[in-house]
């Protein structure tokens, strides 16, 4: 006879748990940290304010970057030079969709760990 799942573990609070990320070409490129960042540049117009409002350094910041344009059909972040303001950076339109899908999809993965959670119970 077959036991349930939550029969095989010791008395306790369980839940299944997951992080979720894109990946391309092997690289994890698109996720929590990556949007979190799109965020900022697009609030503050700027890579480095961006990268300084989640205390992470510009070298870490302008990598994401350099990884999500490379890996994406069209640019998320587009960066502009010189000018009176000393240029700055604004996200793409794919950037803002690509980040809509995602938050759709990170609630359709909460709710699966719920569910998958419910049967340790």
């Amino acid at each position: 006879m077959e036991k349930k799942v939550k029969d095989l573990l010791n008395k306790g609070l369980y839940k299944v748990n997951g992080s979720l990320w894109i990946e391309g070409d092997g690289q994890r490129f698109f996720g929590p940290g990556p949007v979190e960042l799109l965020g900022h540049i697009e609030r503050t117009g700027s890579i480095s304010k961006g990268a300084k409002a989640m205390g992470m350094s510009y070298k870490k910041a302008w990598e994401l970057v350099n990884r999500m344009n490379t890996l994406t059909a069209h640019p998320f972040v587009v960066t502009s030079i010189g000018g009176e303001d000393g240029g700055g950076s604004t996200i793409s339109e794919e950037a803002k969709e690509m980040i809509a899908w995602y938050r759709d999809l990170r609630e359709r993965f909460r709710l699966f760990l719920e569910k998958e959670s419910e049967v340790l119970k």
